[in-house]
């Protein structure tokens, strides 16, 4: 595990994320980011984009794929409810002998190896764990951890982007943060084109007619601004094919057993969710409710 001193404290730094990513489609979005973190002089600053879409959107594969085309190590902190600041920062570790040592996060590390931080779904944060951040994300650029007693300056590298579900948070973003993160760089669904390369690349032994059901199908929920996202349809292929393999279930077959398991019972009925008329579960939907006879139900 490597290490980094700042005076007489030694801090154990984080692993980078190694998964290797590759976006497909919408690059104007890869360019916003890196416009967004490049510096024009000597005295710019780097901005810090939040992306703002849907679920299942590829907003942290967008942020990985752009600290990727910037060379530099990518750092994911996964941000829920619970964040604390020392879970941004730094959290001291009390060893079996007693010793307390002192881990960055993930965040704390980019800051100190000039890489890519990306706060994923910060919009779960309470307001103290984003109070913490508001030096790092304006012209200061360093946090304060009170728990391991320092200061730590950010690397002139290091650069930060922000992902939020366009959906109801569990927290509202404090309005001085709103101002740090910016600017904000919305993910649309994907045309038709496209979303079938990002299907076929990342599910690419599922055959054509596979291929364009569910591309075809995701197209149609698009139409009707349905929450069924690029990764629900991954999900629908790769179920799919098990199924047509462990039990050599017809591919159309596969494809509706996959699409109702995952998505639930009527996911192709589009019309019907969209206007909020079908119910998943027990009750299956609101016309057999209005067309239920009351006096059948009278004891």
């Amino acid at each position: 595990m490597n290490e980094h001193k700042i005076g007489d404290l030694t801090l154990r730094l984080s692993e980078p994320v190694q998964q290797d990513v590759s976006w497909i489609g919408q690059q104007e979005l890869l360019q916003q980011i890196l416009a967004c973190w490049t510096t024009v002089t000597e005295d710019d600053l780097p901005l810090s984009p939040r992306l703002v879409g849907k679920p299942g959107m590829g907003k942290t594969t967008l942020a990985q794929a752009a600290g990727k085309e910037l060379g530099r190590p990518v750092y994911i902190v996964q941000c829920t409810m619970d964040t604390r600041p020392e879970d941004l920062l730094v959290t001291p570790v009390l060893s079996e002998k007693g010793h307390i040592s002192y881990h960055a996060s993930p965040l704390v590390t980019a800051m100190l190896e000039g890489g890519v931080a990306i706060l994923d779904e910060a919009n779960r944060m309470p307001e103290k764990s984003w109070a913490s951040l508001a030096p790092l994300l304006d012209h200061r650029r360093y946090v304060e951890s009170v728990i391991a007693g320092v200061r730590i300056p950010a690397d002139e590298r290091f650069r930060c982007c922000v992902t939020m579900n366009d959906d109801a948070s569990t927290y509202e973003v404090p309005e001085y943060m709103v101002s740090r993160i910016q600017p904000l760089i919305a993910l649309e669904f994907p045309d038709q084109d496209e979303e079938r390369e990002i299907l076929r690349y990342n599910v690419d032994f599922a055959p054509a007619d596979l291929l364009d059901m569910t591309t075809n199908f995701l197209q149609e929920a698009h139409r009707y601004n349905l929450n069924y996202s690029t990764r629900d349809g991954i999900n629908i292929m790769r179920y799919a094919l098990k199924l047509n393999h462990a039990r050599e279930t017809d591919v159309k077959e596969a494809f509706r057993i996959a699409m109702e398991q995952i998505l639930g019972p009527g996911a192709d009925r589009f019309e019907e969710r969209a206007a909020g008329l079908f119910f998943p579960g027990n009750l299956k939907d609101l016309s057999e409710l209005l067309q239920r006879d009351p006096k059948r139900d009278e004891p």
